[in-house]
């Protein structure tokens, strides 16, 4: 689930989406959510299919100890919904404010250039099956 690591905002551990942003939740009071959308990581996937930002983290390694996956994997969601196709650049910048302590950064942006291309797939695929109905 959503952790909290650090308190003041910057190791990015407690990341959730607020409004199709991705919004550090140790930085909020609850009633700032009001009335909003909010998505935590525990939205993501469902017990029978993870999402494919969850399999690609998973596939190239893009955890360890697991703590701050969950911030990764809400910023990562957030990211690529602003951006579909994006440069190794652009996502070392997009997920700048998270921090790991155990794992390279090499194996999570993979994972997130992985899951771009598997979010589009997706995509695809309900689009098509959206049109057979």
């Amino acid at each position: 689930g959503t952790h909290v690591g650090c308190e003041h905002g910057v190791c990015g551990a407690c990341t959730i989406i607020l409004n199709s942003r991705a919004v550090r939740s140790c930085l909020m009071f609850a009633v700032q959510a009001d009335g909003g959308n909010v998505t935590t990581v525990e939205g993501l996937g469902t017990p029978d299919r993870l999402h494919p930002i969850q399999d690609a983290f998973r596939d190239h390694h893009g955890l360890q100890c697991g703590f701050c996956t969950p911030g990764f994997l809400m910023t990562t969601l957030a990211f690529l919904g602003e951006t579909p196709n994006p440069e190794d650049g652009q996502i070392r910048e997009a997920l700048a404010g998270n921090l790991c302590r155990c794992t390279g950064y090499q194996g999570i942006v993979e994972a997130v250039r992985d899951a771009a291309q598997r979010m589009k797939k997706a995509e695809t695929r309900k689009r098509g099956n959206e049109e057979t109905r």
